[in-house]
C-alpha cells in the first residue's frame, strides 16, 4: 500500500442530496481527498449557493452541480448521461438523497408512505442503475448507499423511513450480487444520530438528548466529520475487496441493548 492509497484525484463523484446536511459534508470529504465532485439537489437556489462555496474552496475545474428529481426514472437517465458527457465518467456515486416523515402507522397516508420509499430507496435503485451502466462498461466503480441505524433498528412514527432504510441494505447486497464480478464495489454507510443543522431541535430537546447520550456507548452524538473517513475509504482503492457491506457509524448504538 502506497501513501496515495486513499487519493481520489482525477475521479469523478456524484453525491445526491448534497446541497446541505450530511450529503454536503460527504461531498466535501471526497473533494478534500482530490475528487472532482458533482453536487446535486432539487432546490436550485440552495444548490447554486453550495456550488459557489465549493467552487471558491476547490476551484471551478473540480466542482459541478446538477438539479434533478432522483425519483423520476427519465430525469435520472437523462442527467446521468449528461454528467458522463459533460463532466466525465463517473467513478464514485453516493446515494444520499432522503427525506423523513413522522406519523404513527395507523395515521400514515399511503401517499406519504410511497413518497418516503421513493426518495429513500427507489432513488438509489434508479440512480445506481444508471451510474452502473458506465461503470460496468469500464470495469470499475464505487457506489455508496447512505443507510441509517434504522436499517437495523426501529422507533415509533418513522415506519416508512425504517422500511426504506432496511430495504436499502438489501439493495446494496443485490447490487453486489450482480455487479461485483465486473469490478464494482457497492457498500453502505449507516450513520447513527448525527448532530447537524437538521437535527438541532433533537439535540436541544433535553429528554431526547439525554436518551441519545445514554443509549450510545460512545456517550455523544456523532458529527459529520465521523462519516468523512469511512466515506473516503469506501470510495478509494483501500476498499477494493469490500463488497456488499453496511458499515454502522453509530458510536456503538446498534451493538448494545
Amino acid at each position: 500500500m502506497g501513501s496515495n492509497f486513499f487519493d481520489l484525484t482525477g475521479r469523478i463523484a456524484l453525491v445526491t442530496g448534497s446541497s446541505r446536511g450530511i450529503g454536503r459534508e460527504l461531498a466535501a470529504a471526497l473533494a478534500d481527498a482530490g475528487a472532482t465532485v458533482v453536487l446535486h439537489g432539487r432546490d436550485e437556489a440552495r444548490l447554486a449557493e453550495t456550488a459557489a462555496e465549493f467552487t471558491a474552496r476547490y476551484g471551478e475545474e473540480r466542482i459541478f452541480s446538477i438539479a434533478f428529481d432522483v425519483t423520476d426514472a427519465a430525469a435520472v437517465a437523462e442527467n446521468i448521461a449528461k454528467i458522463e458527457a459533460e463532466v466525465g465518467p463517473l467513478r464514485i456515486l453516493v446515494n444520499n438523497a432522503g427525506i423523513q416523515h413522522r406519523v404513527p402507522l395507523l395515521e400514515l397516508d399511503v401517499a406519504d408512505w410511497q413518497r418516503v420509499l421513493d426518495t429513500n430507496l427507489t432513488s438509489a435503485f434508479l440512480v445506481g442503475r444508471e451510474a452502473a451502466r458506465g461503470m460496468l462498461e469500464r470495469g470499475e466503480g464505487k457506489i455508496i448507499n447512505i443507510c441509517s441505524v434504522q436499517t437495523d433498528l426501529a422507533r415509533p412514527t418513522i415506519s416508512a423511513y425504517t422500511a426504506a432504510k432496511g430495504g436499502l441494505r438489501n439493495l446494496t447486497r443485490a447490487m453486489t450480487a450482480e455487479w461485483a464480478a465486473s469490478g464494482l464495489q457497492v457498500n453502505g454507510i449507516a450513520p447513527g444520530y448525527i448532530h447537524t443543522e437538521m437535527t438541532q431541535k433533537l439535540v436541544d430537546d433535553p429528554d431526547f438528548n439525554s436518551w441519545i447520550l445514554g443509549r450510545t456507548p460512545a456517550g455523544r452524538w456523532g458529527t459529520v466529520a465521523d462519516l468523512a473517513g469511512p466515506a473516503v475509504w469506501l470510495a478509494s482503492d483501500g476498499s477494493n475487496y469490500v463488497n456488499g457491506q453496511t458499515i454502522f457509524i453509530d458510536g456503538g448504538m446498534t451493538v448494545v441493548v
